[in-house]
C-alpha cells in the first residue's frame, strides 16, 4: 500500500461526521472525498472536515480511480447497494452497522466482495477497542474458567420526530438493527459460534418498528445469552460475561466500554479501564487500514462470516413479531 490510504465517505449523516473526525487523528489515513446526495450538503461537509473532493452522487465517488477505501454511513436498507456499487470499483468498504437488514443482503455483499477479491467488513466499533480486546485474554486465559453465559443491555431513551431513520421501517429502523446488533454481536464474539437457537419478543411501536425487545439464544453445550435492546427505554447498559469459576462486568455498553471488573466467586479481585483516543470509530478505521497493509480481505476480528451469522440471528429472531423490512422482499 501507498503510505497515505485515501478515504471516501458515502453519506453526510451524523455517524459519518464522527467517522471523518476519527480519521482526522490517524496519520495513514487521508480523507480524499465525499459523497451526498445534494451538491450543497457535499460541500458543506467536505468544508467542515477539510476534504478537498466532494461529489453529488455516490457512483462518482466510486468511480474515483484515487479512492483506496470507503466507509458506507448510509441508513441500513442503502448498505447493500451502495457497497456493491464500490466494491464492483475495486474499492475496499468499510460498512456500518447493523451489515444488512437481513442474512440475503449479507450474503450478496459477501459474495461480491469475495468474486471482486476486495476488502470488506462490518463496522462494530466494539470488536476494536482497547477494553474488550484485554477482556477476551481474560477469557482465553481461563480466568473465569468456562463461558456459560451472557448478560448484556444497550438501551436508551430517545425522542424522535415522526419518519426518523432511527424508528422509520422503510430504512430498517427500530432497536434491533439499531442498537440490538451490538449485544448480538457480542454474544457472537464470546461463544465464537452460532447459537442452535434464538427466540425473542418485542413491542412494536406506532410507526411500525420495534421500539424495545429482548432475544435468548442458547448455544450447542447449554450456554445462553440473554439481551435486552432499546431506543425509547432508559436503563443501566451494563454486560456481564459469566463462567464456572467467576464473572466478568463491564460498566457501560451503550457508551463505548472503558471499564471492567473482573470476580473470582463473588470477590472483585481486579479492575482494568482502558481510556479511549478519539471517538474510538478510529480503532475500527486502523484494523482496516492494518488487514490492508497486511493483504487481508476481511477482518480476524470482524469476519464476512460472522457478519452472515449475525443477521441470520436477527432474520431468526424477528420473524415470529412479523417484523419486516422493505428490502425483504428481495430475499
Amino acid at each position: 500500500m501507498k503510505n497515505k490510504i485515501k478515504w471516501g465517505i458515502i453519506s453526510t449523516g451524523h455517524i459519518s461526521g464522527k467517522f471523518a473526525d476519527a480519521l482526522a487523528i490517524l496519520p495513514e489515513a487521508e480523507l480524499a472525498a465525499v459523497a451526498s446526495r445534494d451538491m450543497d450538503t457535499a460541500n458543506q461537509f467536505a468544508a467542515k472536515h477539510h476534504i478537498p473532493k466532494a461529489y453529488a452522487s455516490y457512483q462518482e465517488l466510486a468511480d474515483d480511480p484515487d479512492i483506496d477505501v470507503v466507509y458506507i454511513g448510509t441508513p441500513h436498507t442503502f448498505h447493500l447497494e451502495n457497497s456493491v456499487m464500490c466494491m464492483r470499483k475495486g474499492k475496499a468498504v468499510l460498512c456500518e452497522k447493523a451489515f444488512t437488514v437481513n442474512a440475503a443482503e449479507a450474503r450478496e455483499m459477501v459474495r461480491v466482495a469475495r468474486e471482486e477479491n476486495v476488502f470488506l467488513m462490518e463496522a462494530m466499533i466494539t470488536r476494536h477497542v482497547p477494553l474488550i480486546k484485554k477482556i477476551i485474554r481474560w477469557i482465553q486465559e481461563g480466568r473465569i474458567g468456562e463461558v456459560r453465559m451472557v448478560k448484556a443491555s444497550r438501551c436508551a431513551r430517545g425522542e424522535f420526530q415522526p419518519g426518523a431513520r432511527q424508528l422509520n421501517p422503510e430504512l430498517g429502523g427500530g432497536s434491533l438493527l439499531d442498537v440490538g446488533v451490538y449485544v448480538i454481536s457480542s454474544a457472537s464474539m464470546i461463544f465464537q459460534k452460532p447459537p442452535v437457537d434464538a427466540v425473542g419478543m418485542s413491542h412494536i411501536g406506532e410507526w411500525g418498528s420495534d421500539e424495545q425487545g429482548v432475544a435468548i439464544l442458547k448455544y450447542d453445550k447449554g450456554e445462553m445469552a440473554d439481551l435486552s435492546f432499546a431506543l425509547r427505554t432508559a436503563a443501566s447498559n451494563e454486560a456481564y460475561i459469566l463462567g464456572t469459576d467467576g464473572y466478568i462486568k463491564i460498566h457501560d455498553v451503550f457508551a463505548v466500554p472503558t471499564k471492567a471488573s473482573l470476580f473470582i466467586g463473588k470477590k472483585e479481585v481486579e479492575v482494568i479501564e482502558e481510556q479511549i483516543i478519539g471517538n474510538a470509530l478510529n480503532y475500527e478505521a486502523e484494523e482496516v487500514m492494518n488487514c490492508l497493509k497486511a493483504g487481508l480481505k476481511e477482518s480476524p476480528l470482524m469476519s464476512l462470516d460472522e457478519s452472515i451469522q449475525i443477521m441470520e440471528i436477527i432474520d431468526q429472531i424477528r420473524k415470529p413479531w412479523g417484523l419486516v423490512y422493505s428490502n425483504d422482499s428481495r430475499d
